[in-house]
């Protein structure tokens, strides 16, 4: 008995449709058996994804410049795919010390315990990473700007040496978005995007991706998101793919946002020191104007030295700004990361904490406010 239905040949919409499966039919036996022929790109079993996926991933290759995609549950998960999918005991991994703390935790907790060798470098690094490389080197992983203390790297010179040795090379992009930069047009093997970030752009959902344009690599992450079980409901899919219809829009008005608010930030008596490349004055701001096209929504400070009660005052008189973890949204956040920063880094370690800034939406003089009086009641508590 064959139970799937007909396509309606008279039906058409701009929204795209959302199609749920967990099991694939088949049309014949010799077709099941030979059902694992279909991947990289087909339909094989609902955990490597439906139509719904397949569109999505088309359209997050566009935007990338890429030949294909894969996405995964979440941002966190699309690093660990790639890197599970390539990396074997025996081999050395390099991990930028600005790399996502998930990413940081995995290598050195799990995969140094199953023969990889793990070695943390210093983010603001290029071309001298080439003393670094080993015979068993097999991927370098990058983000840039760093995930709290916003470090660039020169990918170009990075991505140029890392191919002239074979080492793959895999970075984390979400900062930025394609719109502001392009990894694989610059050399770099894996593009990850956190979608939960900007490509969603609401809050309300987890994904991850991965693009790329080498065709066995391709198929190396299919089958490793097949096997490690990374499926992604079509529903989320959904979601990303109406989050992208807005992605030019927010991303434009939030980077506009950005600048403007940092920008205001630096001339405060209470603010150290901003840590924002598009910022002239900051360490990376030459590899910024140099690569990337677009501002981000996101960016730290360091306040100037005060006990812990201060950090209370500053976050609990906030109004506008919610207080939590993530960022992208059109809504604006302010996590806190607790001092010393981490060894290494262009920002030493030092006695103060990070305050990470998150810009949404909202109108840019209701959050200089929001911010003049989180800032105001910080000087009170440190006096």
């Amino acid at each position: 008995m064959n139970n799937t239905s007909p396509p309606n040949t008279d039906f058409a919409s701009l929204s795209p449709a959302v199609q749920r499966a967990s099991t694939v039919v088949f049309g014949s036996l010799a077709d099941f058996v030979n059902r694992k022929q279909r991947q990289p790109d087909g339909y094989s079993y609902g955990i490597t994804g439906t139509p719904t996926a397949r569109l999505l991933e088309q359209r997050i290759a566009a935007l990338e410049g890429a030949r294909h995609c894969v996405i995964t549950p979440s941002g966190a998960s699309a690093l660990m795919t790639v890197v599970m999918g390539f990396v074997r005991g025996g081999d050395h991994l390099l991990v930028s010390a600005a790399c996502y703390g998930a990413l940081k935790t995995f290598a050195e907790k799990w995969l140094a315990h199953m023969g990889v060798e793990v070695e943390i470098y210093r983010p603001a690094i290029g071309a001298e990473i080439e003393a670094l490389i080993r015979p068993a080197t097999r991927m370098i992983c990058m983000e840039a700007p760093g995930t709290v203390t916003m470090e660039m790297a020169d990918i170009p010179a990075i991505a140029e040496v890392a191919r002239r040795h074979g080492v793959l090379t895999m970075m984390d992009n979400t900062w930025a978005s394609p719109l502001g930069f392009q990894p694989l047009a610059h050399g770099v093997d894996f593009s990850v995007e956190a979608a939960t970030k900007f490509f969603s752009g609401h809050s309300d959902v987890l994904m991850g991706s991965v693009s790329l344009n080498d065709a066995g690599h391709y198929a190396v992450l299919r089958e490793t998101q097949s096997i490690l079980g990374q499926q992604v409901s079509p529903e989320d899919c959904f979601l990303v793919l109406r989050g992208l219809e807005t992605l030019d829009l927010r991303v434009r008005a939030q980077s506009a946002a950005t600048l403007e608010i940092a920008q205001w930030l630096q001339a405060q008596p209470q603010v150290e020191r901003l840590l924002y490349p598009p910022l002239e004055g900051d360490d990376g701001h030459a590899l910024w104007r140099r690569d990337f096209r677009t501002n981000g929504c996101l960016f730290s400070l360091i306040l100037k030295p005060a006990p812990e009660q201060a950090f209370n005052g500053f976050f609990d008189t906030l109004e506008h700004f919610s207080i939590g973890a993530s960022w992208g949204g059109v809504h604006s956040l302010a996590a806190y990361y607790p001092a010393p920063l981490q060894a290494g880094r262009v920002h030493p370690a030092t006695d103060q904490p990070v305050v990470r800034l998150s810009i949404g939406l909202e109108g840019v003089e209701i959050l200089k406010e929001d911010l003049r009086r989180a800032l105001d009641a910080y000087a009170r508590q440190a006096r």
